[in-house]
Order: structure tokens, then sequence, then C-alpha cells
């Protein structure tokens, strides 16, 4: 491929996303109405799609259906999930089903529906590097379209005057485990493409299931429930303390709120960084009701007498990992409190093991010299989710789900999507398109007086429909 690249518009837009992913996907969704503002969402798949490896049957998103792509923000805008309800005929039918958590496998296809009506989305649009263009005080976006296949069918060029970046995150192995995903030989694989092998899976003389956050816990259920009673064949193991649910009372969804997010990004670096691994059970625990139902299926397996064959232990660490032959797999696991270790063989493996924010560093090489950073070397990020680059730069470049250690544990929380994304536009645009609430959590959060939250402004008058 040796064209050179086609400019799209020599006139730079208001807007580049890169990624569409949900976060990017609600701000393109509240961007919408707003006909002043000129935007364009880049994204290198071919088509939306939300964790399709974990759409396991019955498996529920953590967060209530109103922590859909804009409802938080503006309840009556047309890309809501009741609208998207109403669109399908099924509003009565979820009325009556009277359920708050939905299935994960119908949030995607919310997404997708939303996705498919957009006209600002471009898939299959792969994101090369950005440049500042100091002569014309415009970013540089250089992409690359994709054909069918995925293969580089035309280079081109966009140049805008804000970027806003919601690349996600990517499937995390630890280190002792690489080996076993990179060999071939017996099935090693992340939760993440857990449905694309689940037949494997099923059929395998052992399993074992590496981490016990949501994820793992779905995978060992789903697992359990499909393998047979006295033959299940199964261990869970977890370098967490224990199989621990996540927080979920009234006042500690507080932390999701952006009353708490501005008092986090208010403490310093060092409070901050502690904070955030003190907090793992705010949202990487699991959730009750998964609970529930793992240990119903494990005592269902217990009426006739016997226990089900299944070893459930946290508390793990696992040393090394390899192979034996190309038929199984070996863990040299050490069990941190006994301060013992043993051995651990296996036919099969699903590393539940996370996710990480995909590193913007290829990316945004090219803004290298104007990033400021924190004593850690990772970008600094302001109140409204800009990354603060040196005074040169005109434009803005936003972060989504890229400000965890800046904004706390909100930072990839559904919950918090309509409201950061009309944050960034009401930024964007130097005016209040959507008008967000003073106040969001009874806990006050801090002494300091300049952290406090006012009270909400009182609602406005309503106009009459008729004289």
């Amino acid at each position: 491929m040796t064209r050179p690249p086609h400019h799209e518009s020599e006139a730079p837009r208001d807007l580049v996303g890169i990624g569409i992913g949900p976060f990017n996907l609600s701000l393109a969704a509240l961007a919408h109405p707003l006909a002043a503002l000129d935007a364009v969402f880049y994204e290198q798949r071919p088509g939306f799609d939300w964790h399709p490896g974990l759409l396991i049957d019955g498996a529920t998103i953590q967060v209530p259906f109103l922590a859909d792509l804009v409802t938080l923000a503006d309840p009556v805008s047309r890309w809501s999930f009741l609208n998207y309800l109403k669109a399908h005929d099924r509003l009565f039918p979820f009325y009556f089903a009277e359920r708050f958590h939905i299935q994960r496998a119908e949030y995607d296809a919310y997404c997708r529906w939303v996705s498919e009506n957009l006209p600002a989305l471009h898939f299959s649009h792969q994101v090369d590097s950005v440049r500042w263009n100091p002569e014309r005080d415009v970013f540089e976006v250089d992409f690359t379209r994709l054909d069918a296949d995925g293969e580089a069918e035309a280079l081109g060029r966009t140049y805008t005057r804000n970027i806003v970046l919601g690349v996600g995150t990517a499937p995390y192995v630890p280190d002792p485990l690489r080996p076993l995903v990179e060999a071939p030989g017996a099935p090693v694989i992340h939760a993440a493409d857990y449905l694309d092998h689940r037949e494997a899976f099923l059929a395998a003389g052992h399993v074992t299931v590496v981490g016990s956050g949501q994820s793992g816990a779905e995978v060992f259920l789903d697992l359990l429930r499909h393998r047979p009673v006295g033959r299940e064949r199964l261990h869970w193991i977890s370098r967490s303390e224990a199989f621990a649910p996540m927080e979920y009372s009234k006042l500690g969804l507080e932390h999701f709120t952006p009353d708490y997010t501005r008092y986090f990004h208010a403490l310093t670096e060092g409070v901050r960084d502690r904070l955030v691994a003190s907090q793992w059970q705010l949202h990487k625990g699991i959730d009750a009701e998964t609970i529930a139902a793992i240990h119903d299926e494990l005592y269902r397996r217990t009426l006739h007498g016997g226990w089900p064959d299944a070893v459930l232990t946290p508390g793990v660490h696992v040393r090394t990992a390899g192979r034996i032959a190309t038929t199984k797999v070996e863990f040299h696991l050490e069990h941190v409190q006994q301060d013992t270790r043993s051995r651990l063989t296996t036919d099969a493996v699903v590393l539940a093991t996370g996710y990480r924010e995909r590193p913007l560093g290829r990316i945004l090489a090219g803004l290298d010299p104007y990033l400021r950073r924190d004593s850690s070397e990772r970008p600094r990020v302001d109140e409204r989710f800009r990354l603060v680059l040196d005074p040169p730069v005109s434009g803005s470049v936003f972060v989504q789900n890229a400000e965890l250690h800046t904004h706390g544990v909100g930072a990839p929380d559904l919950g918090l999507a309509a409201w950061r994304s009309a944050t960034i536009l009401n930024s964007l645009t130097g005016m209040e398109p959507y008008p967000l609430p003073l106040r969001t959590a009874f806990t006050t959060f801090g002494l300091d007086e300049r952290q406090r939250v006012p009270q909400a402004r009182p609602a406005p008058a309503l106009t009459p429909l008729v004289d």
C-alpha cells in the first residue's frame, strides 16, 4: 500500500474520538443532538462488541439499567435503554420482568443498536498516530481504513481541535502465566475468550480457573452447572485472601459518584495510589447473587450424599507454571498464609486475571514532548478529564477510563459514563448543554471546606404546556 494519505477535510473538526467502546459511545450519543459540534469517532474493529467472550447466558451487568449510555445526564435522550426497548416493542415485557440489573447480552445488544444508528461512528478505522501541528493550531490524526478482512485498504488524515481517547482495556496475564498462553498444547485462555472455547472446556478432563473476580466467578459457575454431578473435576484458585463479595451497600456505592471523584482528584498522588490499592473490593469483588448461585449449585450436588469434586482455594499464589508434554499444565503453588507449597496438574486453564488500561504510548508518541507526567511517569489528568499538556498546545486531549490513578475507582464504572461524557461536552462547548447536579452523595468525603459540595440547585419552575 503506497498511496498517499487521503485528507478527509482540510477544515479541522471540533472533536475526534479514538476507540468506540461504551464510554466513547456514550460521548457520541450525547454529542449527537449538538448540531454545532463537528465530531467523528474511529474504531479499528468492524463493529461494536462488548466483552463478547463473557456474554454468558444469564450473566448480568453489575450496575442498574439506568447506568446506560445517556440517562444519568439526559433522561429524555433518544439513545436511552428504555427507548431501545420501546423501539423493539419490548417495553411492557421489561416492565413486568422487574429487572433492575439487565443481562450482559442485552446491554451489548442495546449498545450495538446505538452504534448502528449514530452517523458519526466509523468502524474499521485504525488510528495510527496523533501529532500537534503548531502552525495550524490543530491535532493531526493519521488512520488506516481496513477492509472486511482487517487488512489495510487506505490511509487517511483528519485535523481536529480536540481529541478524546476511549481505547479501553486489554486482557491481562501475569508474568508467571504468560508462557502458558504463548505455547501450544492444552487449552489455556484468558476469560475474555471463554465463550469461543466453552465446548472444549466443558469436555476437558480437569479444568482450573485462576482469579476470583466477577469474571472468574461467572466462568466457574458456568462450568460447574454443566459438568456431571460427582465428576466436576474443577479447581478455582486465587491470590486474594477470600472469594470476597463486592461492596454493594448504599453508602459504599457513593464512591461511584461525581462527589467522590472530585474529592479523590484533589488528594495528593501518594494518597490516591494507596487508596486505589486498598479499594479493590469496590470494583473487583464478586456480586452477592453470583456467590449465592455458586453456593446453591455446590449444595445441590450434595443432596444425594458426598461432596462435589470441586476445590475452591483462595490465598494461593502461582509461583511458576509450565506444560507437561503438550496435554497438561502444571502449577507450582504457594499458600501465603500457611507458607506451604504444592503442585497442581490440570488439563485446561481459564485465566480470569483481569484487565489493564491499554497503553497510550503508541498513539500519543507524537505528543510525548508536550505531556506532563506524575512521579510515576503516568500522564497527569485534570479534573475535567484532560491530559495536562504544555501551554503551546491549545487543544485538549480528553481520556475515558484511563484516569484510575487521578480520578479513582469510578473511572471504569459504567454508572459514571454519562456524567463524564456530559462533563467533557460541557467543557468542549464552553456552555452547559447538559446541566449536571451539584451534589450526588449524602457522604461528605473530606473536612476541607473547599472540597465540600454545595447544595443542589433548586429545581427549575415548570413551563406550562398550554396557556
